[in-house]
């Protein structure tokens, strides 16, 4: 229970800003992708109490961009950034090689603040969207959010399963995952990712929002291929650009399945 706990509050210190009063070892990250969910929940929660505060205080767009902006700081823009070096990484780098060093430079080019800017232009528009369908109900509003959060970290974790870290001599935080017992892990962080969509479900009494899920593990099986294809494998960067197209994937494709469905 105890190394348990440790794994979990490695996770909340390396991939969110939350300050842990623990003496942490980067070891503790060995199995910490179970508790991926849970740092969404964590997000989740804490960007629909913003957009609360926010919808109440202003209006509806000021408060989703809030929303999104207090996700943001408490991540550290972790995934954001990957996504940006992933854009840079495959837009501008035709070999493997390129593509790594180009995805390694702190600098941001072109490709990086177009890819960044249009998806967060996106994010807001599709949870505008999603929250505007079901507005003045709050137990659905975060129900989607944190659903949003949890699933698009477990979506980003499976690419871990069966795939090559390629950058092993380098140190990052990707590195340190444990693949011994990584279907364990990934167990248990799929049965923490399904809770609060089940929740949504209930809520919501749309049995055909279950088509969500097969849609976001087909665009995670073309970004695992795409990776697998030009660089052999995933960096740090492509996990968080997962995530980060994932959870934008959930906001979007929520609409359509909302609105058609009784």
């Amino acid at each position: 229970m105890k190394k348990q706990l440790k794994t979990f509050l490695a996770a909340i210190s390396y991939y969110t800003r939350i300050p842990c009063k623990v003496q942490l070892e980067e070891s503790h990250l060995s199995g910490s992708i179970r508790y991926f969910p849970m740092i969404g929940w964590i997000t989740g929660i804490s960007s629909a109490l913003v957009f609360w505060a926010g919808n109440y205080l202003f209006d509806r767009p000021i408060a989703v961009i809030l929303a999104i902006v207090s996700s943001v700081l408490l991540t550290g823009a972790i995934h954001e950034d990957g996504f940006a070096d992933v854009c840079d990484g495959f837009g501008g780098g035709w070999t493997r090689e390129k593509i790594l060093a180009i995805m390694k430079d702190s600098r941001v080019g072109a490709y990086g603040v177009l890819g960044v800017c249009l998806i967060l232009l996106l994010r807001f528009l599709a949870l505008e969207g999603i929250l505007n369908l079901c507005s003045n109900q709050p137990s659905i509003e975060l129900s989607i959010i944190v659903s949003a959060h949890s699933f698009s970290r477990f979506n980003a974790s499976t690419l871990i399963y069966k795939n090559n870290y390629v950058r092993e001599t380098e140190n990052s935080k990707a590195s340190f995952v444990s693949q011994k017992n990584i279907l364990k892990d990934l167990t248990v962080a799929s049965t923490m990712a399904a809770l609060p969509f089940i929740l949504l479900l209930r809520l919501a009494e749309k049995p055909l929002l279950l088509l969500l899920i097969p849609v976001l593990f087909l665009i995670r099986t073309y970004l695992r291929n795409f990776f697998r294809k030009w660089i052999g494998g995933y960096t740090g960067d492509c996990l968080g650009a997962v995530q980060l197209i994932t959870e934008v994937s959930f906001y979007l494709f929520l609409i359509p399945l909302w609105k058609f469905t009784l």
